[in-house]
């Protein structure tokens, strides 16, 4: 937001610097980010002066070119050789004297330097208005009034305006701050707070009055909740054109392009008050203007010439046969008002926030209109605005007001009530403020103190401070005039120290996080926001469980995501469109779930793996990634946390073309697999992506269960190993869960540590090759004891897999 500070020292009379101010309006919170020069010139004609020409002969060696000497106010005259046609003894001319910067259309710079022009020396330029900046003619130099006197800064006979202007990162809270008059309310309750007393001076409308009643427009709101108050008025004869230098000067100071007289006023009004305006042609208003809603799929066009297809919750200003205007969002192409309208309605309304933002958002219009509406308007000013504007029209326009103030404002906007306790202010800000102090900054903030007890106030809170609702943050508008720099440091230290169990969640997040940035990942933090259309993506998503913003950003960030899996292709498919596609990723995070009974979020640890294991080098060939790679740390993460008796199921979830589901009492714990092609091309991933998907509540509520301790073995433990041959479809996890079913007690590991499928071997068979780790608690195994267990388990295999040894 751009504040003028000679349009702010309008509201109060100050001869503070603009350093001086910018330090005050950071500390109230309007925080300053740089304080700009405006000059309405570029230059401000710095180095130009009146010039009188006291002669003016033919160059001696070119026709077209006049010598001339000048008087500027020296000692001595100048001389200057000029071309322009119309350059004659006796003129009063501006002239850039040696040194000066001037600056054409582009804003390029020049500095006017002595030289000499075929032999000629010359001290100088006198300029045309194009030159200076003044204008845009250029049919030759500019010829001033001749009572001005040689040497007179051309600064002071076109009276250039000079301002500084605050840019100030306002934030979204801050409603009531978005204007001129707004700043300087707050400025005020600070500089009295510092003892410096002032007095805050508002623009009168006493002068307003009817001049006759002859153009009379009806208003009827028919959706009074969504346009709580609504003003009119009718002016006539006025004349548009160009608006005075003085309104075209303030606005440019801000920022902003002058349109039109009628144009500027509504933006002047705007930007001073804080109060949205619109102004209709009068003559392109059929009957009465109608506040309402129209039906879903009207077509209309604004004044950028698009055609919008309406949504039936848009607020429109209508007449009786169709739309005008997006109610506090945008104007209509047919009913603004151009250079051939001599009669306006003025509009000045109240609409409800969360309707404009709305309609704001699905159209993508961004105006300084509804940025104000959006984030909530002083109800209290809506009359007094229109006639301030109304007042200027006048001024700027010409014209006669030709209609009482229509007025339609059937609820009062309340103002809040709170009771401030002595006791919180203290508590919150670690210091206690005076009394005294405390009713003093109220006040100064327009707050209305209705009683006083030794325990506190009750509270008036003006409808306009929408941020002020409660007692916590009345303290923090007490705080923030107070001055935080003004709050005393305490000189004891106090420490405490948490009792933090080893399975608070953050605890095992730092192990299992530093476990897989040892192993080649990175972490990554992906938004919660995105799109409603991935629920399309997989039948494991429902569209109905989608949790939607309420006042989405964009559609790409309307609703909570119900898995991790899109936002991390999001980041494959950004890594690999920039030449990065060996990736091992992860990412700690939650899902989002609407249901009948209410909704629910759920904590994941998710893994990703594409493209090849290593980077590639000399010693290591390459080789791309695959599933028992991404399963490995799968298991390292498990055995890390010490979770076992775990069992595999096959994976139902539709993101897999492949995958494996590891299972704890019935519950899934973590699925595995190949991300299905189909969705990998929504995101233009051509490679294979690996997926793991860990339910980090049960992994939680698992790890926090007792720890159990048991003695380490004194007896060695055996290993007996086993070459079956088996069929292609027996699984190495039907082994393993047959070996542990059939010796409970001493078999305490299975591994399989060799594969063989090729010739030498029957069709439609394989060779495993396997170990079995046996061990006895309590004492040393006998040779007889070991053969017994390992014959049961090689008749157990022959009898259920029909498996043989080689």
């Amino acid at each position: 937001m751009k504040i003028s500070y000679n349009w702010l020292k309008q509201f109060i009379k100050t001869d503070w610097t603009s350093e001086q101010t910018s330090e005050l309006l950071t500390d109230l919170g309007l925080e300053v980010e740089v304080v700009e020069k405006y000059q309405s010139v570029k230059g401000g004609l710095e180095g130009v002066v009146v010039g009188h020409v006291l002669t003016c002969e033919k160059h001696p060696d070119a026709d077209r070119l006049k010598v001339t000497t000048l008087d500027i106010g020296l000692e001595n005259p100048i001389q200057v050789v000029c071309g322009a046609s119309n350059v004659a003894a006796g003129q009063k001319v501006p002239v850039a004297t040696i040194g000066t910067v001037l600056y054409d259309k582009e804003g390029g710079e020049f500095t006017i330097k002595k030289g000499k022009i075929r032999g000629q020396e010359s001290h100088g330029m006198i300029c045309a208005e194009d030159e200076l900046g003044l204008g845009t003619g250029h049919d030759g130099i500019m010829v001033l009034d001749e009572k001005l006197i040689p040497g007179t800064p051309a600064s002071e006979v076109f009276k250039i305006a000079n301002d500084e202007v605050f840019e100030i990162g306002l934030t979204p809270n801050r409603a009531d701050a978005m204007s001129h008059f707004g700043t300087a309310r707050d400025l005020r309750a600070g500089m009295l707070q510092r003892g410096v007393n002032v007095e805050l001076i508002t623009p009168s409308v006493s002068n307003f009055r009817v001049d006759m009643r002859t153009l009379k427009i009806d208003v009827s709101v028919e959706e009074p909740t969504l346009a709580p108050r609504y003003c009119g008025v009718t002016i006539s004869g006025i004349t548009v054109e160009d608006s005075p230098a003085w309104l075209k000067d303030r606005l440019k100071a801000i920022g902003l392009t002058p349109k039109n007289n009628i144009v500027d006023v509504t933006n002047y009004v705007l930007h001073e008050l804080g109060q949205p305006l619109h102004a209709f042609d009068a003559a392109k208003i059929n009957g009465k203007v109608i506040v309402k809603t129209l039906p879903e799929g009207t077509k209309f066009t604004t004044l950028d010439d698009l055609e919008r297809t309406l949504h039936k919750e848009d607020l429109m200003i209508c007449d009786e046969k169709g739309p005008l205007c997006i109610a506090g969002v945008f104007g209509g192409k047919k009913s603004g008002v151009s250079e051939g309208t001599t009669s306006i309605f003025l509009e000045s309304a109240y609409f409800d926030a969360v309707s404009v933002r709305k309609t704001a958002k699905r159209h993508q219009l961004n105006t300084d209109a509804s940025f104000r509406f959006e984030r909530g308007i002083d109800p209290t000013i809506t009359e007094y605005a229109l006639k301030r504007a109304a007042l200027l029209i006048q001024e700027v326009a010409g014209g006669k007001i030709t209609s009482d103030v229509i007025e339609v404002y059937p609820k009062k906007v309340e103002d809040f009530s709170v009771f401030l306790n002595f006791s919180h202010v203290s508590k919150i800000i670690g210091q206690e403020i005076p009394k005294d102090t405390i009713k003093k900054i109220l006040v100064s903030l327009d707050i209305k103190v209705n009683s006083v007890s030794d325990s506190g106030l009750g509270l008036t809170i003006p409808a306009y401070r929408v941020d002020v609702q409660r007692e916590i943050d009345v303290i923090e508008e007490i705080l923030r005039v107070y001055g935080y720099n003004n709050i005393d440091f305490s000189k004891k230290f106090n420490a405490t120290v948490a009792n933090s169990p080893r399975t608070e969640d953050y605890k095992v997040q730092n192990l299992i996080a530093s476990q897989l940035n040892s192993q080649g990942f990175h972490e990554m933090m992906a938004n919660s926001l995105t799109t409603a259309a991935y629920a399309k993506l997989s039948a494991d998503l429902k569209e109905e469980h989608n949790v939607t913003m309420l006042n989405p950003l964009s559609s790409d960030l309307s609703t909570m995501r119900q898995s991790l899996l899109f936002s991390g292709l999001e980041a494959i498919s950004y890594n690999i469109n920039r030449r990065n596609s060996d990736l091992k990723l992860f990412e700690f995070g939650k899902t989002y779930h609407k249901y009948l009974n209410g909704y629910e979020e759920h904590k994941h640890l998710s893994l990703l793996i594409s493209g090849n294991r290593n980077k590639e080098s000399w010693t290591n060939p390459q080789k791309t990634t695959d599933f028992f790679l991404l399963k490995g740390y799968v298991t390292g993460i498990l055995n890390r946390l010490g979770i076992d008796k775990i069992s595999n199921v096959p994976s139902k979830s539709d993101v897999f073309s492949e995958g494996t589901a590891k299972v704890y009492n019935n519950e899934v714990l973590v699925e595995i697999g190949v991300v299905k092609k189909s969705i990998l091309k929504h995101f233009g991933i051509k490679q294979e992506v690996y997926y793991a998907d860990f339910n980090w509540d049960l992994v939680l509520k698992i790890i926090t269960g007792k720890i159990k301790y048991t003695d380490i073995p004194k007896y060695p433990e055996v290993r007996r190993d086993l070459a079956l041959l088996i069929d292609q479809s027996t699984t190495y996890e039907s082994i393993y869960t047959l070996a542990k079913q059939t010796e409970k007690g001493l078999l305490k590991d299975v591994n399989l540590f060799d594969v063989y499928e090729g010739k030498n071997l029957p069709a439609g068979k394989k060779s495993y090759a396997l170990s079995f780790t046996i061990q006895d608690n309590t004492k040393t195994l006998t040779d007889n004891q070991i053969d017994k267990i390992m014959s049961k388990l090689q008749q157990t295999f022959e009898t259920e897999l029909g498996a043989s040894l080689r």
